[in-house]
């Protein structure tokens, strides 16, 4: 069974940071990308980051570059999004995804064929 678990959220104040986990079981960590989400009230889910098993390589959203670091244990399997710099407008709820298809998780968006995990949920307070 595919289970992600994610874990780290909590309140900040802004300019702090968070370190996010995304705990996977269930599959071959190194075929899949995975991503993070977020959702704030009111708004658009929103791609924040994705890195593949595969190769390593990672991707950013452009609110977030530069701030946010994507990186994976692979004999962890363990997805972690450091947070610094943290904006009031960085306050959701964080999902994790994993997929088979990085296009697919990271371009055109998850379907029903990838998986999510709960969310975390992260308060940036001004």
């Amino acid at each position: 069974e595919v289970q992600l678990q994610a874990s780290g959220g909590g309140l900040v104040q802004v300019g702090g940071s968070l370190r996010l986990a995304c705990a996977a079981s269930g599959f071959t960590f190194d075929d899949y990308a995975i991503a993070w989400f977020r959702q704030a009230p009111g708004k658009r889910r929103e791609g924040v980051s994705c890195i593949s098993g595969r190769d390593g390589s990672t991707y950013y959203a452009d609110s977030v570059k530069d701030r946010f670091t994507i990186s994976c244990d692979n004999a962890k399997k363990t997805v972690y999004l450091q947070m610094n710099s943290l904006k009031p407008e960085d306050t959701a709820v964080y999902y994790c995804v994993a997929g088979l298809s990085l296009l697919r998780v990271w371009v055109l968006g998850p379907g029903s064929d990838d998986y999510w995990g709960q969310g975390t949920l992260v308060t940036v307070s001004s």
